[in-house]
């Protein structure tokens, strides 16, 4: 099933791209283009940031995906504040818990101590808002990456595997902070690369440029009972003191 949230797929093509394309395999080589022609811009504005909140990270979603998608820094309250999202049985956060997931991950992301220690739980939140229709693992990846850089350390993604990477990832989610992703990451942790090598590691990371198949799917509308029950038992899990 084609990720359709605008239902404008036969006209518009794919989540309304420039080209109007809807060959998901060519849409998959734009998208990659794009990211990584904007990779260098994005490390570049986020060197530049003091501290970096919730609007970096749209800006930064903005600088990798505007070559191919009109709608690029725009989050889902934005572009789908109705829909409840999935990907591979995960649901994704409610557009309204966007941002706090969000700002609970740089917050923390941006404590030496905490990001050090729970490298994998602010992935998790990162991953868990999903707060774009598409480019969330991209865009991420470069947030992730200056959080760890800033931290003390780098993560060597070349040598992770993602079918493991995913696994641990989709544990993470089912039970947050639970040190699922903590414990796979921690191999991984070096000292810190150079700033300016950032986007190479990243580029290095098995499976970046995205595989047919793996796209998100629309459940519903988020205000559909069963949903909705969803969504709080998500939010009761994730409830922190």
């Amino acid at each position: 099933m084609t990720f359709d949230p605008f239902g404008d797929f036969e006209t518009q093509g794919y989540l309304r791209n420039f080209a109007n394309e809807k060959d998901l395999e060519i849409v998959r080589r734009l998208e990659h283009t794009s990211f990584a022609s904007g990779l260098p811009e994005a490390f570049a504005r986020l060197a530049d940031v003091d501290v970096i909140q919730y609007d970096h990270v749209l800006e930064t979603h903005r600088i990798l995906f505007d070559a191919i998608y009109p709608w690029a820094g725009q989050d889902r309250t934005q572009t789908a504040p109705d829909l409840a999202v999935s990907k591979a049985g995960v649901l994704f956060a409610h557009p309204q818990d966007i941002r706090p997931a969000i700002e609970y991950a740089l917050k923390h992301g941006q404590d030496r101590a905490f990001m050090s220690a729970k490298v994998g739980e602010v992935m998790g939140y990162l991953a868990y808002a999903h707060p774009f229709l598409d480019g969330n693992g991209r865009t991420i990846m470069v947030i992730h990456s200056v959080l760890a850089q800033r931290a003390g350390f780098s993560i060597d993604w070349a040598r992770t595997d993602k079918t493991e990477y995913l696994l641990a990832l989709t544990r993470e989610l089912d039970t947050p902070a639970k040190g699922i992703l903590d414990r796979y990451l921690q191999p991984f942790t070096a000292r810190p690369i150079a700033y300016e090598r950032l986007g190479d590691m990243v580029l290095q990371t098995p499976g970046l440029a995205g595989v047919l198949g793996d796209a998100n799917i629309v459940l519903g509308n988020n205000s559909d009972p069963e949903l909705r029950a969803r969504y709080e038992h998500q939010r009761m899990t994730r409830r922190r003191d």
